[in-house]
Order: C-alpha cells, then structure tokens, then sequence
C-alpha cells in the first residue's frame, strides 16, 4: 500500500466573505498524479498553498508524515536581487558532486539545453519569464522530493518544453504530482486523477482530463445539474476527444461505450465547408502571399527564401523553438514588420486583428463593458447568430459584475482577456494570436474554442498550448531554428519527431572523447578520473588550509596579498580539474 504523504481535513479558507474551500477533506499519497481544475479564481492554488504549508486554513487541519518532504513551484518566479542560475538550483554544491548524477545532467539538458557554466553564471533577476520558470522547475525536480505542487509549470514554456517535462515526470513514479495548469494536453500526459474545485467543494475524478470530461457528461446527464450551455460545451468537446484528437486516439482514458452514447448525435465541431463559404465571401481568394521572403530581427536572419500562400478559411498553428521568428513572422503578415528581402501581398479585402503578448493601452476609468462597447455593441459570430458585447463577456470569462470593473483593477490576466474579446468584437476577417491562453482558465478555453468553432475567416495562431492547437488548428507549420518554415502533416508529433532529429548529430559529433572507445580507452578513461579525483581533493583540501591561514593573517597586510592570489590560483586549477572529470566521466557513459 502507497505511503500517506499529506492529508488536509475538515479544510476551509474564505478571502473577505467569500469562502473558496468550506469544510475539504483530501489526501495524496506516494506516486498519486493529480490534476487540479476549476475556473480563475475558485481557489485552486489556495488549495495547493494549503496542501504546501505556504497559507494556513481558517479551519480544519493539515498533517504530513514526519519523514515527507514537500517543494512548491508558484505562479511567482522570485530569488535573491543578485543570485544567479547555479545559485538557485543547485546552491553550494560543487560542480563535480552533482554533474555526477546522471538524472541532474538529464534535467539540465532537458530544460536548458546543456548544463554549460554561462548558464549559471547568469543572474536570475536577468532571465526572462520562461527561463526564471525552467530555473524553479529545475530546482524542483533535482532536489529529493516527495511531493511537488506545480501552480502553472507550463506558462512560458514551449511545446518541446512541455513534452520533456510530461515525459519526466512520468519516468518519476515514486514522485507524487499535483498540478494546477490550464494545459489539458499535459494534464492527460501526467495525471490520473482530477480534482475540480467548484462553489468551495472540491469533486474527485478518476483518470486525466479525458476522463474527468467524460464523467462530468455522465453526471450531468444524470442529475441535470448544469445549464444547457454548459453541457452541451462539455458533449461538443468529448465528441473532439473521442472522434480523433491527435494526442490521445492511441491512449483513450474512458469508457469507449459511454462516450459513444453520449455523443452519438453530436455533430463535428466545425462544419469546414460552410466556414469556407463565409471565409471566401468575406476575404476573395487572396488573403496573404510570402514570394522568396527573408524574415529578419535587426541584423538576425530568421527565416531565408520563404514562399507561402495563406487562403481564405485556413486555420493554421505555428510551433518552434524560442528565438526561431514565430512573433516576427506574425507581426510580418500584420504588416508591423516588412521583409528585409522578397515580397508580402496582402489581400484587399484583409481585416486584420492581431492578439499580441503585449497589453494595450487603455483608460483605466472604463468600465470593462464600456472598453467592449467603445469597438462594437455586437458581432456576428457566423450562420447568422449575433452576440451583444455583455454576451460575449460572459463567454469569455467575466460574469454581469464583472462588467462593471474599472479598466484599472483588473489583473493582468484579464486584461489580456479584454483585450481578446476586444478584437474579435471588432469582427476581423484575419485572426492573429500570439500565445492566447495564458491566464485562461479550461472553461473560458473551452469557451474560446466554441466562439473559434463558428469563425468564418482565416486564424493563425501561435502556442505553446497543444491542446487548444490541435483544437482550433487544421494545419500545421514548424520553425526549427535553421531558417526554413516546414509544412507538418503530422502535427505537433512530428515537429517534435524532426527537433530530436536535428539535435542528435550535435549531441553525437560533439564532445572532446570520442563516444565508441576501445578497452584500453576506458582503462585509460578510469586512470584519468582518479588521477583528476585525487587533484580535486588535495586541491580542496588545500584552499582549506588558504582560508583558515587568512584567518590567522588577518593584520598582516602583505600576507593577506599573497594568500589571495594563492586562493584565486587553487580556485582556478580546481575548476580546470572539475570541468576535465565532467568530461571524463560523460566519455566513460557514452
């Protein structure tokens, strides 16, 4: 039977009047992978923070086994002013003691891509927010852990990052997971069961995210409990999962028979001939046209000879690696940008709306409504249905009082929200988005996909978001950092499948040893690495004598020179024989 690691009973916690949990009792236990679900602010990382021992309950307690050791990763990325890399993921350790770990090495490669001293050296005030979450992350999953909570871990990360870390985490099974994030694919990647926090209670679910749609169909049949709206979002997107998914068609997690059932009269999400009408009416033939383009940032080339063709009606996803031109080339087709060489036709018909990663500016005495109002009082959203600016706030998250906010109190995330709901009120016939869903919570996702489902127009989108890709997109195109824009039948799959492709002859060509090595290499190989073990302990072992003589010259100021320059001289020999034992020790694995 799997040890208990922390159970919280009779749990309840409440912000001003407003009670987020009301009398919960959980409990995980070693190995348990559960995915945490509700909308913003229902109380989900309260929960977690609860779970952690960062907040204490206003009732009810939390008990851990004495030898139960718990890490949390927040929302909030934060360090010392000046502490850098090496000093928040792996603190006093010398280099030699951890690169010997073969699963630190693996965690390093898989979020920074080597484990290289410029990493380290680096500042984590510097970072930007993708870097500073892959810091946390690291420092999670090396040190020796129980359970880790993970509020969010997949903002800022992209698609390959998310695919290493889902497949980690499952290589890690006496590691207990809870996670909080807005990522469905990862959810059904990692988790086997779901938690929903709604109205202070906090439902149970076997299985991932899947499942847990699957179930919450059945119990909604049955009890009749949600609004018509509501279940007819959650049949619409079980027929999706159900009828192809690209992720999830070789691993169904729920009752084939069931869901069969409850979708068998659910039409296709979206019927694309009947789009294609619209778009064609609305855009003509010509939307946008790249003839030999080069795609620069400043003096960088992003991407070389680039032609390509955007019709009326497509529904295209981009994914790359960071630094690949994914937002250059966006902001390119938005015309913010003009090609260093070849030439953009943009169509005459083209109505533009470009969701970027930066917020608008807008006056923050507006009221939510009115900043909605002030573009359109309603939009057509396709087979002749229209909906007032109020209807198409509630369907993207914010409730009649939420309406009634001032511009200026509201949080980031939904700014970005108002900023969304903004453009499509304006009804463009060209849909840019650049990362939309972050901040969203799965409801408001589902929400978006919906109003996405009925757009009769040409959408282009970039996100690191797999599900909501494969959701929304019928097309895909990958960015691999060498120039070239490739056309992925396949999907997220092969971008992934050709970015292993790509890296390995580095990882195989590079390296001062070779990596086939006769029997008398590795002899030789083993001698070497005593040899430099050996150099490394009197080396440390004298800077220990260094120090403690500093100590005792303290007011013997010509002594006190030659002993630091002696100190600085061992310092530097040392990390010369820590990085030659690095490079031995990969050799020998190899």
């Amino acid at each position: 039977m799997a040890r208990n690691v922390v159970n919280i009973e009779e749990v309840s916690k409440a912000f001003d009047i407003r009670p987020l949990l009301e009398r919960v009792s959980l409990g995980v236990s070693e190995g348990d992978r559960i995915g945490i679900v509700g909308r913003n602010g229902a109380g989900k990382s309260t929960l977690m923070k609860i779970i952690a021992g960062v907040e204490e309950p206003d009732a009810g307690r939390v008990t851990k086994s004495n030898a139960s050791k718990i890490g949390i990763l927040s929302q909030i990325d934060s360090a010392a002013p000046h502490a850098t890399v090496g000093d928040v993921v792996i603190a006093n350790r010398e280099k030699h003691e951890w690169a010997s770990d073969p699963r630190i090495r693996e965690i390093f490669t898989g979020l920074f891509g080597s484990f290289d001293d410029h990493i380290f050296d680096r500042t984590f005030a510097s970072l930007s927010g993708g870097e500073k979450r892959r810091v946390g992350l690291a420092k999670l999953l090396i040190d020796d852990l129980d359970l880790i909570l993970l509020d969010e871990p997949t903002n800022h990360l992209d698609v390959e990052g998310v695919a290493w870390l889902a497949s980690h985490l499952k290589n890690r099974r006496d590691l207990a997971v809870l996670v909080v994030t807005h990522d469905r694919w990862f959810l059904d990647e990692v988790t086997e069961r779901t938690w929903e926090v709604v109205l202070g209670k906090v439902e149970e679910y076997d299985g991932g995210y899947s499942a847990f749609v699957l179930a919450k169909a059945e119990r909604a049949r049955q009890s009749n409990a949600m609004d018509a709206r509501r279940n007819n979002l959650i049949r619409k997107e079980l027929a999706w999962l159900r009828r192809g998914a690209p992720a999830r068609t070789t691993k169904p997690k729920f009752r084939v028979d069931a869901a069969n059932e409850l979708i068998s009269a659910e039409p296709a999400p979206r019927d694309s001939t009947e789009l294609l009408k619209f778009a064609l009416n609305r855009l003509g033939n010509t939307v946008f046209e790249l003839h030999h383009a080069l795609i620069k940032a400043g003096d960088k080339e992003l991407i070389d000879n680039l032609t390509w063709n955007i019709g009326p009606g497509d529904r295209i996803g981009i994914v790359g690696i960071n630094g690949a031109g994914k937002t250059t080339l966006m902001r390119t087709l938005a015309g913010q940008l003009q090609p260093a060489a070849g030439k953009l036709v943009t169509g005459i018909t083209v109505k533009i709306a470009f969701l970027t990663q930066h917020l608008d500016e807008l006056d923050p005495t507006w009221r939510l409504l009115e900043a909605v109002e002030n573009v359109a009082t309603h939009v057509e959203i396709g087979k002749g249905k229209t909906l007032s600016a109020s209807q198409l706030c509630e369907r993207l998250g914010f409730d009649r009082d939420a309406q009634w906010t001032p511009v200026g109190d509201l949080s980031g995330g939904e700014r970005r929200r108002l900023q969304l709901t903004r453009l499509l009120m304006d009804s463009p016939n060209v849909l840019l988005l650049d990362e939309p869903t972050n901040d969203f919570d799965i409801e408001t996702l589902t929400e978006l996909e919906d109003l996405l489902d009925s757009y009769g127009g040409t959408l282009i989108v970039i996100s690191h978001d797999r599900y909501f890709l494969e959701r929304v997109c019928d097309r895909f195109w990958g960015l691999l950092g060498d120039k070239h824009l490739r056309d992925l039948p396949r999907g997220v799959d092969q971008y992934l499948e050709q970015r292993v492709a790509s890296i390995a002859p580095l990882a195989s060509s590079g390296g001062k040893f070779s990596s086939t090595s006769s029997a008398a290499e590795q002899r030789q190989l083993k001698k070497d690495l005593t040899r430099v073990e050996r150099q490394v302990a009197k080396g440390k072992e004298r800077l220990a004598q260094l120090v403690e003589e500093q100590e005792a010259e303290s007011f013997n100021p010509e002594r006190l020179i030659e002993i630091a320059a002696e100190i600085e001289k061992v310092q530097s020999e040392l990390h010369t024989r820590e990085e030659e034992w690095l490079e031995i020790t990969l050799a020998l694995e190899s």
